[in-house]
């Protein structure tokens, strides 16, 4: 599979829903995953490490510690499982953080897409949480705690998932995905900001949207749509 096929496939998995749907979501992201470790696998030997470039990629992603506050772990969990370094930036005297990533060329498209695509789905889903809730009359604050809890619960169960493909993916193929040397050093000055590939913690957190968010981020079923393109 050559890297314009390989790109291109990632990308027709990423549309294959018109509008996101949770199922559909995480098996796009798994899917993608996992061609990306075969890509990876197959191609190894063929592009040095020294042959390709690291970019560093910034999103017009934002969100603040109250608003959309999960997208800085989403970014964190994202970003080490397609071998990238994600980091957060704020301007001065912003409360708002700009997204980014810094990966190989090939790596970071991927990551960027990927990452745009969860953080939609998501979005998606708390649209419909905030509608539903202000029928009933329920207080702003309640509401952005039921939509956070939801995010960081699909950040958590997209975690669970990726971490169970991972242990698959090395009893398949022997395969770890890890961050190259190259991305390492050219992320040092982002130290102080990069994300880890952290979940939030269910205290303070509602509980009942946490754990529909962790079962639609774990939610993988290889039958679904994807399989027709596979």
């Amino acid at each position: 599979m050559t890297n314009m096929n390989y790109k291109a496939k990632i990308k027709k998995l990423l549309a294959l829903a018109e509008s996101p749907v949770e199922a559909e979501a995480q098996a796009a992201l798994l899917k993608a995953r996992e061609l990306m470790a075969k890509h990876k696998l197959s191609e190894r030997d063929l592009k040095e490490a020294d042959e390709q470039e690291v970019k560093d990629v910034e999103l017009e992603i934002t969100c603040s510690k109250r608003r959309d506050p999960w997208i800085m772990n989403l970014a964190g969990v994202i970003a080490e499982n397609y071998c990238c370094k994600g980091y957060r930036r704020r301007s001065p005297g912003s409360q708002t953080y700009r997204m980014g990533f810094i990966g190989f060329e090939d790596d970071v498209e991927i990551c960027t897409a990927i990452f745009k695509y969860a953080v939609d789905c998501v979005l998606e889903k708390t649209k419909e949480i905030k509608k539903a809730y202000k029928r009933h009359g329920l207080r702003a604050d309640y509401i952005r705690k039921v939509c956070d809890s939801y995010g960081y619960g699909f950040v958590s169960g997209t975690n669970k998932a990726f971490k169970k493909q991972q242990e698959e993916n090395q009893q398949k193929w022997g395969l770890v995905l890890v961050i190259p040397r190259e991305v390492q050093e050219a992320s040092a000055h982002w130290r102080n900001h990069e994300f880890k590939a952290r979940t939030a913690q269910i205290e303070n957190l509602h509980r009942s949207a946490f754990n529909t968010g962790f079962t639609d981020g774990k939610r993988f079923d290889p039958k679904h749509r994807l399989k027709a393109s596979a």
